[in-house]
């Protein structure tokens, strides 16, 4: 990876849906290098996918809900069936295993109303076994973003890649 891997990954991120054409004279390399570029950064899994993000607020979801889970079991079967729960789940659209407090995950919840979000809790409740359980429903989103700071690549990634 070098510096035109780089501008183009600062570019992409920022907008996924700009032309072949004009992201390759923004990096300086025409189009087919570029393609090429971005075809070998997939292929290795530096670019995983290409989105579109939505405003949750203005498609009625604007419920954010951070629940913590406390769990006693830490057995494979466990997180085996955890796992599908939350890829079965959309309104769960992330999920961290933690460590250094007593949560050992934390899942990012979103819900139409707040009725909505108690009534999804309840089935998960259901669904997993837990020691305890904490939603924290966030009132104000201050910053939001999906570019990853791309200062931190060093030589070791950039063998990795080519």
């Amino acid at each position: 990876m070098d510096d035109i891997d780089k501008k183009i990954l600062s570019i992409i991120q920022k907008k996924a849906t700009i032309p072949l054409s004009e992201l390759s004279k923004q990096v300086g390399v025409s189009s087919t290098p570029c393609w090429n570029r971005i075809k070998k950064m997939e292929e290795e899994g530096v670019i995983v996918s290409r989105i579109t993000i939505l405003d949750n607020t203005k498609i009625n979801l604007p419920i954010v809900v951070f629940l913590s889970v406390s769990i006693s079991s830490h057995s494979e079967e466990w997180l085996s069936k955890f796992k599908e729960i939350l890829k079965n789940n959309s309104e769960i659209l992330e999920a961290y295993r933690l460590t250094g407090s007593n949560v050992d995950y934390l899942l990012k919840i979103i819900a139409p109303t707040i009725e909505d979000y108690d009534k999804f809790q309840q089935e998960l409740i259901n669904q997993i076994s837990f020691t305890n359980m904490s939603s924290s429903i966030s009132l104000k989103e201050l910053k939001k973003s999906s570019y990853l700071p791309l200062d931190y690549i060093d030589n070791q990634s950039i063998k990795k890649i080519h």
